[in-house]
Formats: structure tokens, C-alpha cells, sequence
């Protein structure tokens, strides 16, 4: 287990991203995606809301879980690793009531931050049409409560904005720069769609807050390399739906080969990790050793 909170975990690695260069958070949306980002070597995972939805209601991300299921699956990703978790809070689930309530329950859920942002309720994935957002005054007020609502000093609270699909850069911007001083500890300027609004956005933001970018695959965003990204004065870059889709490829060729051949045969089988590979990820020798600590004489 880490020495420190997970929260001073996370930043501490964002003050260290001038030396080592942007925090690379993958998607999870389960307990075991945690549990392979954080065997993969990564320092932070991502709880992605679109994953989440999709895997929890086989469904798509346009705001169809309530806060209570996304603050337990949070508690739930957060308990199987032991690396900093920053978790999708979508628009925190109402007004800055609802809003205060989601903080304390994330953060009791043991996540090292959060993201709040600016989409009406019930919101859409970032990178999907018809988006529609609430008044900068309106998104103030609930970073506010959020604000006023964490126990841990050191939770990071990253306020999102989904305005360029809505208003356009120039407005995104200026809502980034109200969010900052409402209290928010890092800005995330979602979708935007050409890498020049990309280097602006930077420009404009970066240096003020740690700046989040999304890199949605096969979304809106142009994918950047990482060194790029970095250069430009990001600090986090989420990679949110990867590991969704990669297990949902697999998924479907194992499948298809199940239904075509009527069995696992030894070609699909010589693809898959062994069961005791597996049982090993999830961490079975070491409940076999508890077992063997905790016997009976």
C-alpha cells in the first residue's frame, strides 16, 4: 500500500510531469481492467463513465446511470488497485446539491480524484452530437459546492468543459479560465477538433492548472503523439476507451470462433491466458497465503 493518500499520490505525480512528462491514465471499467492497468505498470488509472455504462447496462454513455451506481462502481474500482484512480463524475448528478453529495461519495469511495463538467443533465459522451451545456454561473456554483464538499485537501477536482461542441473555442476557453477560479485543480477542455484549437487551448491554459487531454480513440479529437502532447503543456492524458475496445475485439473473436467450431478448440485456447495465469491476476496466491496465515492450528 502507498505511504501517502492516494489523493497526494496523484499530486505528487502531477508535480512531477515537468520532469517525467504527462501522466498517461488508460480506461478501466471494471475492477480487472483496474487490476491490469495497474499490473501493466501504469501510475494512474481512469474510470471511464462510457465504459462503464457500457459494460454495466450494455448500453451507450448519454447519461442513463444515476450517481449512486457510478460512486459504488468507483468504490469498487478503486478498492482493487492501489494506484491513484481518477473517476468520471459526469455533471455530478443534478445541481450543487446533488453535486456536494457526489464528491463526499466518491471520495469515501477512496478516489484520488474526480471530473465534473458542464453538460446538462442527462449528459452524452464528449465526443457524441447533441450536447447541451448549463451556464458558466451554474457550472461556478457547482464547482463550489464540490469545493466545499471534500474532506482530503489533496482530492483533485478536474472541471470539464464541453463548450467548443456547443459555443466554440473561444467560449470553452473562457469558461476554463472561470472554472480555475471557482476552485477547480485541474481543466479539462474536451473535443476539440483540430490540432491548432489544440496548441491554443494549450496555450492559452497551460501553466495556470494541469491541463487533461482526452485521446478518445476514433473520436473527435486528432490523435497526437505523446511527446507532442506533452510539449504543448498537457498534464494528464486519458486514454479512456482503449482497453474497452481491445476486450471487446477479443471478445468477439472467441465467440465467433465458439459458435463456428461448437467448442474452445486448442487454436482459441493457445490465445487465451491459462486458468491459473489468470486466477493469478486476480490475485489468488495471495488469498491462498492469507488462508494458510489464518488456519486453525
Amino acid at each position: 500500500m502507498p505511504s501517502i493518500s492516494n489523493p497526494a499520490r496523484l499530486r505528487e505525480l502531477l508535480a512531477r510531469v515537468p520532469q517525467d512528462g504527462p501522466l498517461i491514465l488508460p480506461g478501466a471499467y471494471d475492477g480487472l481492467s483496474a487490476r491490469l492497468v495497474e499490473l501493466a505498470g501504469f501510475d494512474a488509472a481512469y474510470m471511464t463513465g462510457f465504459g462503464t455504462t457500457a459494460t454495466l447496462l450494455g448500453a451507450p454513455d448519454v447519461g442513463l446511470l444515476s450517481g449512486t451506481e457510478m460512486a459504488d462502481h468507483a468504490r469498487r474500482l478503486a478498492s482493487a488497485i492501489g494506484i491513484p484512480l481518477l473517476a468520471d463524475a459526469d455533471t455530478g448528478y443534478g445541481n450543487a446539491i446533488n453535486v456536494g453529495r457526489t464528491v463526499a461519495e466518491y471520495e469515501r469511495g477512496g478516489v484520488a480524484g474526480i471530473q465534473l463538467e458542464d453538460q446538462v443533465t442527462p449528459k452524452k459522451c464528449g465526443h457524441m452530437a447533441g450536447k447541451a451545456i448549463v451556464s458558466t454561473a451554474e457550472m461556478v456554483g457547482k464547482l463550489h459546492a464540490a469545493v466545499d464538499a471534500r474532506r482530503d485537501p489533496d482530492l483533485v477536482l478536474i472541471a470539464r468543459t464541453d463548450a467548443i461542441a456547443v459555443d466554440g473555442v473561444d467560449a470553452a476557453i473562457e469558461r476554463a479560465h472561470a472554472y480555475l477560479a471557482a476552485g477547480a485543480d485541474a481543466l479539462f477542455v474536451e473535443a476539440p477538433t483540430a490540432e491548432a484549437d489544440i496548441e491554443r487551448i494549450a496555450g492559452e491554459l497551460a501553466g495556470k492548472a494541469p491541463l487533461v487531454f482526452n485521446w478518445v480513440e476514433g473520436g473527435k479529437t486528432p490523435p497526437m503523439d505523446v511527446a507532442t502532447i506533452g510539449k504543448l503543456g498537457f498534464a494528464m492524458i486519458l486514454f479512456p476507451i482503449g482497453a474497452l475496445l481491445a476486450a471487446t475485439a477479443g471478445m468477439r473473436t472467441y465467440l465467433a470462433a465458439l459458435k463456428a467450431d461448437g467448442t474452445s478448440s486448442a487454436e482459441t485456447m493457445a490465445a487465451l491466458p491459462s486458468f491459473e495465469e489468470f486466477t493469478g491476476l486476480v490475485g489468488l496466491p495471495e488469498v491462498r497465503e492469507r488462508e494458510q496465515r489464518y488456519a486453525a492450528p
